[in-house]
């Protein structure tokens, strides 16, 4: 049998820092431009988020992260 190594692995260990309408609220204040279908967040698919952040604001990974994420 076979094994396949995968070529390209993205692991997520972003989680939001809090709860998720009082930080949606930060964000909108921080981010005027950024819509509700922008900050349309479902649960372990934090990257996605921050993509779309990234995305409409120009605001650069790391800072996002720091602000909104969290490690694990």
């Amino acid at each position: 049998m076979f094994k396949l190594k995968p070529l390209f692995i993205m692991a997520s260990n972003l989680k939001l820092k809090g709860n998720w309408n009082i930080l949606k609220g930060k964000i909108k204040e921080k981010y005027g431009n950024l819509t509700d279908d922008d900050l349309t967040y479902v649960e372990g698919q934090e990257d996605q988020l921050l993509g779309r952040i990234q995305k409409r604001t120009g605001e650069a990974e790391d800072t996002i992260k720091k602000e909104f994420f969290e490690k694990n």
